[in-house]
């Protein structure tokens, strides 16, 4: 019942905004703090309504644009399913599961509908799987059942590339319309067409990949790739639909990415968000040279941190926002990552798996052993800027693995979770002294296990 009363009275909120939302945007912050009864939300409103209190402000504006450049159906759709199902009724009942079954309960899930791509990306591991995986309809369909039994309604594809299967993904979007579907794309496969339907649907966002400008993502992903790109940013940007993109620094693109002049390229493009990923090396296929070296990771975090106060968009670092999410997101504390061939796996970077969706339930597999160890180890550094068991810790995914029993899922050569870790261990020593410099700056003092961090809070 307070479910029903506190998703009809935000429904009529948002009906009020949008009537005028310069003019009601504070006043319905105030409305919200009525229906987040357990305080759930209370450090996203009070974050909200210090960004209203400045009209000049970025954050303020991007909200603004949602107006001015999105459908109106597709913005409803997106408040209804993202903002009121997924935070609104979704947290507090993944919360409840959390202590209820003592585990980690994710606030997304990831999952690959296919291996098959129609690109072979220098470094990426989907190159060597082919067309070889797929996940039945009736198996997604059964993950998304089960992932809103436990208070998930955001669900985010990769691959292959996921676009292959683009008449399921759609349907999927029609049968949990009350879901917001985000998708990891290069893009080349968005058309007019496809455009059309997510429209039809509305609940459905690409962020679709790109290394930089047009050299630097050619030479990575191949010639005409960006000029693709390009158009498919240009075809939902015409219709007025959400989307964002995905950043992967490597050793060689990372000055570019983290520039003003790209910033501005995205937004000038329709962009409304951005994921920015540091290169793994995983897989028979990695390259370890395109690891970024520590100053650029460092560079990044500060381009990053600097964007966000003076550009309208939404950025999200996976790595260097462990200080946000206080370390490791992965191993279902908030995401969880299930392969084509129906792996369940801690995270996208870490293939290694007790567990099969063809034989558990998604509850099953977060109290399996991997995930437990994932559950009682996190944070594994203190220090937040070093979040990764395997990027970040030398040692801290090896046990994990060895202790819980898990096994590669690499489907053309399995990769011995030593042998993996060595490859990042000397990123690990050097980004270390740097993490720890920096979370000083922050912070204070040095990371370590007696304060958690909260020493600036007292100074404060």
């Amino acid at each position: 019942m307070n479910k029903i009363i506190s998703s009809t009275g935000i429904k009529l909120a948002y009906t009020y905004l949008n009537s005028n939302p310069k003019k009601n945007v504070p006043k319905l912050l105030n409305w919200l703090d009525r229906f987040d009864q357990k305080n759930a939300m209370e450090n996203q409103l009070n974050t909200m309504r210090k960004i209203i209190e400045d009209k000049e402000n970025n954050w303020y504006q991007l909200i603004l644009s949602m107006w001015s450049d999105i459908d109106p159906k597709v913005r409803k759709a997106f408040f209804n399913n993202f903002i009121l199902n997924e935070s609104f009724i979704g947290w507090p009942t993944q919360e409840a599961n959390r202590d209820k079954y003592d585990c980690n309960i994710p606030w997304a899930i990831l999952m690959d509908p296919t291996s098959a791509c129609n690109l072979k990306c220098t470094g990426c591991w989907a190159a060597e799987y082919g067309n070889k995986l797929s996940m039945e309809y009736e198996t997604l369909d059964s993950i998304i059942r089960q992932g809103k039994e436990l208070g998930v309604y955001f669900f985010i594809y990769s691959g292959g590339e996921p676009l292959v299967r683009k008449k399921d993904i759609i349907r999927l979007c029609e049968k949990h319309n009350d879901c917001q579907f985000l998708a990891f794309t290069n893009g080349t496969l968005i058309d007019e067409a496809f455009a059309d339907e997510m429209l039809r649907v509305k609940n459905f966002v690409p962020a679709i990949s790109i290394e930089g400008f047009e050299e630097a993502t050619d030479s990575r992903r191949g010639k005409g790739t960006y000029q693709a790109v390009i158009r498919a940013m240009e075809i939902l940007k015409r219709k007025k639909l959400i989307f964002g993109a995905s950043l992967c620094y490597t050793r060689y693109n990372t000055e570019v990415i983290g520039s003003e002049e790209f910033f501005d390229f995205m937004i000038d493009k329709g962009v409304k968000f951005a994921w920015f990923f540091t290169y793994m090396p995983v897989g028979a296929d990695a390259v370890p040279n395109l690891l970024a070296t520590a100053g650029q990771r460092e560079f990044m975090y500060r381009q990053i941190r600097h964007f966000r106060e003076t550009k309208p968009l939404f950025t999200m670092d996976f790595w260097n926002d462990g200080e946000y999410a206080e370390g490791c997101i992965a191993g279902g504390r908030r995401y969880l990552h299930i392969n084509a061939a129906g792996d369940i796996e801690p995270c996208a970077f870490i293939h290694y798996s007790d567990s099969s969706i063809h034989e558990k339930t998604l509850l099953e597999a977060l109290q399996s052993p991997l995930f437990m160890q994932y559950h009682r180890n996190q944070p594994f550094n203190e220090n937040h800027l070093r979040p990764c068991p395997l990027l970040d810790n030398p040692g801290r995914l090896t046990e994990m693995v060895e202790a819980s029993g898990a096994k590669s899922t690499d489907f053309m050569q399995p990769e011995n979770v030593r042998d993996l870790s060595t490859k990042c261990e000397d990123a690990a020593e050097n980004w270390a002294v740097s993490a720890d410099r920096i979370w000083s700056e922050t912070h204070g003092c040095a990371a370590c296990t007696k304060c958690d961090g909260k020493v600036r809070e007292v100074a404060v």
